[in-house]
């Protein structure tokens, strides 16, 4: 007869606590996204008849009434889809040559290339400025597409040179000697297979490059400021349920992000990357 253990009933238990302390605050912010009052309180609801008259749109409505945040979004949008595309260009190729060259240092070129994932936000934010005022350069949407460009690559690289690294490069071979030739098969037998690859990591990239506060805020000004930036803004000067929309608006994007890279890659194979 098998003893009863705690040991697993103990681990589902500090499990579900862990989840529920992190979860607990976003479920309190898109709570509080639809309640009718100006200030942070959760709607009332009337759970014996399940009436939900007191949830409202109201702070979705000013969200979209506001041309301050829209013109902050558009930028935001823009620099990220920017960004993230040269990511996809620059990410794949440094993948590609780590993988399949054959040089010394390969493996301390990608941990280089990871490197801005492992250091804090602000010393990075500091050393670009620094290092863009020593060029010359002061162009607000330059400055912020480099930056975030340094912040997308590390995704897209880790993530396509981990599904290089299981990609059978016989299929290409194969291809050329069919009379396909080498860039054609490339394009037609390897990039169909690590449209996965690309998607996911193109997705995780433009979310960090959404959610960045440490680097941006060094590389903005008064006029052009990007989306994290003013919502820190606002939440200093005129704090209301805007914010809250704001936010629930991001937390429905990155449970997006995440259902596609479930359904294209799977969550364990994604860890592994």
């Amino acid at each position: 007869m098998k003893k009863f253990s705690f040991v697993p009933l103990f681990k589902y238990a500090l499990l579900a606590c862990v989840a529920v302390f992190m979860l607990a605050p976003l479920v309190v912010v898109v709570l509080v996204s639809f309640s009718q009052s100006a200030v942070f309180n959760l709607p009332n609801i009337d759970w014996t008849q399940w009436d939900f008259s007191q949830w409202s749109l109201r702070w979705y409505r000013e969200m979209l009434r506001r041309n301050e945040l829209m013109a902050t979004l558009s930028l935001s949008v823009g620099v990220a889809i920017t960004a993230t595309l040269i990511s996809l260009v620059l990410g794949t190729l440094c993948a590609y040559a780590i993988e399949k060259g054959r040089f010394k240092g390969r493996d301390a070129l990608l941990a280089f290339l990871v490197s801005p994932l492992m250091m804090p936000g602000l010393v990075v934010g500091v050393a670009m400025l620094q290092a863009f005022r020593a060029i010359g350069l002061y162009d607000v949407l330059s400055a912020l597409v480099i930056g975030h460009i340094v912040i997308a690559l590390p995704y897209i690289t880790r993530t396509v040179h981990a599904s290089l690294s299981l990609f059978d490069m016989s299929l290409i071979e194969a291809a050329q000697t069919l009379g396909v030739q080498k860039y054609k098969a490339i394009f037609k037998v390897m990039v169909p297979a690590l449209g996965p690859a690309f998607l996911t990591s193109g997705l995780f990239s433009f979310l960090a490059s959404m959610d960045n506060y440490p680097i941006s805020i060094f590389l903005t000004n008064a006029r052009q400021k990007t989306l994290p930036i003013e919502v820190l803004k606002l939440l200093e000067e005129s704090p209301d349920p805007t914010i809250a929309a704001i936010s629930t608006c991001l937390i429905v994007f990155a449970i997006l992000t995440l259902i596609i890279a479930q359904r294209l890659v799977g969550m364990k194979r994604l860890v592994q990357f």
